[in-house]
C-alpha cells in the first residue's frame, strides 16, 4: 500500500451506481481482510463466469457458564424452575432468579441450564450484563446483541438498537435455543436481548426483582439463602467432612456467620483449606469480629466482606498488592498480559500471582481465551468492589494512578501493533506509551489482529474511558487513533463516534494539531457514514481550515475528499463535485498517487449519479488502473464495480456483467460483506436494464442475504427492489 506524503490516514471510498442510492463506503482499505473464512461458489450467469459466496451459516453458540462443581441445597428452586419448562416448546419461557447478593443465582442459573442442553440444539447463548460493576455502567443491550449476532457468525452488525433487536429475532426465529442473561439491573436492559421465538428460554439473573418483565410473560424465582444444614454441608465438602465433624459447633457457627451466602462460605473455606492446622474456631473469630455480624440484614454484603478480609489478610504481601492493584484497573475480565501490567511484573510472576488469587477463590479463572488462548480471569463484583475499596485505604494516589496507566499503555501499544498490521498507511502519528516490560501482541498476523480488536472492543473503550477521566489526552486520542481499524471494518458506528468524540476533546486540550486532525477527518468518516452528513461536513471543514492554516496540502485535501463524500452521501452533487475537484488538484500535486485515484473514483461516481456514464468511463479507468498498481486490491474492486454499471449505462451490458463478476470475487477475497451485496445488487440492475425480470430477481435476492447482516437501509431497499420485481 503507498503511504500518505506528509501525514493523514487514508482510508476513504465510495459506492454508488447507475440507479438507486450511492453510499460511501470504508469497509476495508489495503489488502487486508475480514476475519473468518470465505466461502466461494461458482457459477455462471449470462454466460458470464462469476464467483459468489452463499450467506454464512448459522453458527451454534455454546456460551453457558460451566456448572458449579460444589453447588447443593437448591432442590426446591430446581424443581420450581424445572416444573416452568414444562410449557416449552410450544412457547417461549423467561425466568428471572432474583436474590441479594452472593446468594447463587448464577450458579443455580447454570445448573438448571446444564441439565437442560440437549433440549436447546441451536444455540447456548451468555451475558454478563454488568448491572452490579463496581467500576463501568451497565451493558448497553446493543453491546449485547452485537455479541450475540457475532456469536451466530455474522461479521457485520447493524447500528441502533432497533436494528439490532430485529436481526436477533430474525437470526433466532424457530430456533431452540437457551439465553443466560446474568447480572441484569432492570426490566429494560434485558427487554431487547428477548429471542421471543417458540421453545427459547431465557433466564435472567439479578439482585432486583425485575417485576416490570411480568408484562413480558416472566415467571419468576426468589432465591434465599442456604440453610444451618446446606451451609455447614457446603463448608464440609470443601474442607473436607473430617475437619467439620472434629469442630462440628465450630463449622456451624462459620455456617451462620457466613449468612447462608455461598460466596462467603466458599471464601471462609478456601481461607480454611490452604491452613489445614488451622481450628475452624479461628475462623469463626474473624468473621465474628469488630461487631460486624450486626448489618448482616443488608443483603448479606457485610458478611461477605468480613470473609474477603479475612482471607485478604492471609496472604502473602505481593499477594495482597497484587489484589489491590487488580482491583482498580479499567477492564472487568483481563488475562495474564494484563496482570502484569497492572502488577509491573514479568508475565510468569504475573501468573503465579493470579493463580495464587484464584486458588484462594478471590480470582475466578474462566479459562482461555477463544481468540487468544490466553487464560482469563475477573473478580466476582463484590470482590473487586473489596479489593478496590483497600486499594483506596492503603495504595497513594500517585501509585493508583501508575497501575492503571501501565494498563492503559498496554491496551495502546497492542492496538497500535494491531493497527500498523491492519492498516500500515494509517500508522503515521506518534504514540507516547512507556515500555518498561515490553510484551510481545497475542497475535502475529492480520486476522488475529482484527479478532483481538473485536474481542477487545469493550475493554479498549473501558480503558480509553478511564484515560479521560484521568486527563490523560494524548492516550485518549491516541488510543481512538489505534482503534481505526476496527471502526474501519467492523462498524461499531456507537463506539466509533463516541471514541473520536472524547479523542477530539483530548487532542484539543493537549494542544495537538496532528491529533485533532486525525480526530476530525476519521470521526468525520464515521458521522458520515451514519447518516449524520451536517456534523460530518463541519467536522471535516474544520480539519481542512486548520490544515490551510498550517499549511499543510495533504491534510487539506483529505478533508476536502472528505467534505465531499459527505456532499454526495447527502445527494448534493454539485457540492460533492467542487470538492472532489479541489482534493485532485491538490493530491496530484503533492504526488499521492492512490489518494488522487480515490478522488477520480469518487467523481465517476457523481458522473454516473448524475446519469453520464461515458463521462465516468475515463475517471473510473484511470483510478481502477492506479489502485492496482498500489496494491489497494479494495479500492481497485470499487473501482472495477462502479466502471462495470458506467458501461452497462453505455449499452455494453456483457461487458459490464463480466466485470462485475470479477469484482464480486475480489470482494469475496478481501472479505467485504457489504460490497458483495452491493456488487450483487448490481448484477440484478444490470439484468434488470437487459429486461432479464426473473434474472435480476435471483441477483437480488442473493443480495439481499449479503446486506441482511451489515445494513438495515440496504435491506429495505431491497426489499422495495423486489416487490416491485414481483408487480
Amino acid at each position: 500500500m503507498e503511504p500518505v506524503p506528509g501525514s493523514g490516514h487514508t482510508a476513504e471510498g465510495g459506492r454508488g451506481g447507475l440507479r438507486g442510492p450511492n453510499i460511501q463506503d470504508n469497509t476495508v482499505s489495503g489488502d487486508a481482510t475480514l476475519s473468518g473464512p470465505v466461502v466461494q461458489a461458482h457459477g455462471i450467469h449470462g454466460g458470464v463466469h462469476f464467483h459468489t459466496a452463499p450467506e454464512p451459516a448459522v453458527a451454534t453458540a455454546r456460551q453457558l457458564l460451566p456448572a458449579p462443581p460444589y453447588f447443593l441445597g437448591r432442590e426446591s428452586e430446581l424443581g420450581s424452575l424445572r416444573e416452568m419448562t414444562g410449557r416449552l416448546p410450544t412457547a417461549p419461557l423467561l425466568a428471572v432468579i432474583s436474590g441479594p447478593a452472593g446468594v447463587g443465582k448464577t450458579a443455580l442459573a447454570s445448573s438448571w441450564l446444564r441439565g437442560m442442553g440437549e433440549q436447546f440444539p441451536d444455540g447456548q447463548f451468555y451475558a454478563d450484563l454488568r448491572g452490579h460493576s463496581a467500576t463501568g455502567s451497565p451493558a448497553p443491550p446493543a453491546e449485547i446483541l452485537a455479541q450475540f449476532l457475532r456469536a451466530l457468525g455474522l461479521t457485520q452488525v447493524p447500528q441502533g438498537l432497533g436494528e439490532l433487536a430485529a436481526l436477533w429475532r430474525t437470526r433466532t426465529a424457530g430456533r431452540r435455543i437457551a439465553v443466560m442473561l446474568d447480572n441484569a439491573v432492570s426490566a429494560g436492559q434485558v427487554r431487547p436481548l428477548l429471542p421471543g421465538t417458540e421453545g427459547s428460554l431465557v433466564a435472567v439473573t439479578s439482585r432486583f426483582r425485575l417485576a416490570g418483565l411480568a408484562v413480558d410473560g416472566a415467571v419468576f424465582q426468589q432465591l434465599g439463602v442456604l440453610d444451618t444444614e446446606d451451609t455447614v454441608e457446603l463448608l464440609s465438602r470443601r474442607i473436607g467432612s473430617d475437619r467439620v465433624s472434629r469442630e462440628p459447633e465450630a463449622a456451624r457457627e462459620v455456617a451462620a456467620l457466613c449468612a447462608g451466602l455461598p460466596l462467603a462460605v466458599c471464601v471462609a473455606a478456601a481461607r480454611m483449606a490452604v491452613r489445614p492446622r488451622q481450628p475452624l474456631a479461628a475462623m469463626a473469630l474473624a468473621l465474628g469480629g469488630d461487631g460486624g455480624l450486626d448489618t448482616l440484614k443488608v443483603e448479606g454484603e457485610p458478611a461477605v466482606r468480613a470473609a474477603l478480609d479475612a482471607s485478604y489478610r492471609l496472604l502473602e504481601p505481593d499477594l495482597a498488592l497484587g489484589y489491590r492493584q487488580l482491583g482498580i484497573i479499567p477492564v472487568s475480565v483481563f488475562s495474564v498480559r494484563v496482570a502484569a501490567a497492572a502488577c509491573g511484573a514479568d508475565p510468569v510472576e504475573a501468573d503465579r500471582i493470579v493463580d495464587a488469587l484464584a486458588e484462594v477463590n478471590l480470582l475466578e479463572d474462566l479459562g482461555p481465551d477463544p481468540v487468544t488462548g490466553l487464560d482469563r480471569f475477573r473478580f466476582h463484583d463484590l470482590v473487586r468492589a473489596h479489593a478496590g475499596a483497600l486499594a483506596e485505604a492503603d495504595e497513594s494516589p500517585e501509585d493508583r494512578r501508575r497501575t492503571v496507566r501501565r494498563v492503559v499503555d498496554l491496551y495502546l501499544r497492542t492496538a497500535t501493533a494491531a493497527e500498523a498490521l491492519l492498516s500500515p498507511s494509517h500508522r503515521t502519528l506518534r504514540r507516547d506509551y512507556a515500555c518498561d516490560r515490553e510484551q510481545p501482541p497475542p497475535f502475529g498476523d492480520a486476522t488475529g489482529a482484527l479478532e483481538w480488536l473485536d474481542a477487545e472492543r469493550t475493554h479498549l473503550m473501558a480503558v480509553l474511558r478511564r484515560a479521560a477521566g484521568l486527563g490523560w489526552d494524548a492516550a485518549v486520542w491516541q488510543l481512538a487513533d489505534a482503534m481505526w481499524p476496527l471502526f474501519l471494518r467492523l462498524r461499531p458506528y456507537d463506539l466509533w463516534i463516541e471514541a473520536h468524540e472524547a479523542g477530539l476533546a483530548a487532542a484539543r486540550r493537549a494542544g495537538d494539531p496532528q491529533g485533532e486532525s486525525r480526530m476530525l477527518t476519521s470521526g468525520g468518516t464515521g458521522l458520515r457514514n451514519v447518516g449524520r452528513h451536517d456534523d460530518a461536513v463541519a467536522w471535516f471543514t474544520r480539519a481542512a481550515e486548520a490544515a490551510l492554516r498550517d499549511q499543510d496540502s495533504v491534510a487539506e485535501a483529505q478533508a476536502l475528499h472528505g467534505v465531499g463524500q459527505s456532499h454526495r452521501l447527502a445527494g448534493r452533487l454539485t457540492e460533492a463535485r467542487s470538492f472532489f475537484v479541489r482534493a485532485l488538484a491538490l493530491r496530484e500535486a503533492a504526488g499521492y498517487r492512490r489518494g488522487a485515484a480515490l478522488t477520480e473514483l469518487c467523481l465517476g461516481d457523481v458522473e454516473l449519479a448524475e446519469g453520464r456514464p461515458e463521462r465516468a468511463i475515463g475517471p473510473l479507468s484511470r483510478a481502477r488502473a492506479v489502485l492496482l498498481d498500489v496494491r489497494d486490491a479494495y479500492d481497485a474492486a470499487r473501482a472495477l464495480a462502479h466502471l462495470a454499471r458506467a458501461h452497462a449505462g453505455a449499452g455494453d451490458h456483457a461487458l459490464a456483467a463480466e466485470e462485475l463478476g470479477r469484482a464480486l470475487g475480489e470482494f469475496e477475497a478481501t472479505g467485504s460483506v457489504h460490497w458483495q451485496g452491493r456488487v450483487l445488487e448490481m448484477l440484478g440492475e444490470t439484468a434488470a436494464e437487459r429486461g432479464e425480470g426473473a434474472e435480476a430477481r435471483g441477483w437480488y435476492e442473493q443480495s439481499l442475504a449479503r446486506y441482511a447482516s451489515v445494513s438495515a437501509d440496504d435491506v429495505r431497499r431491497l426489499e422495495d427492489r423486489l416487490g416491485e420485481a414481483a408487480r
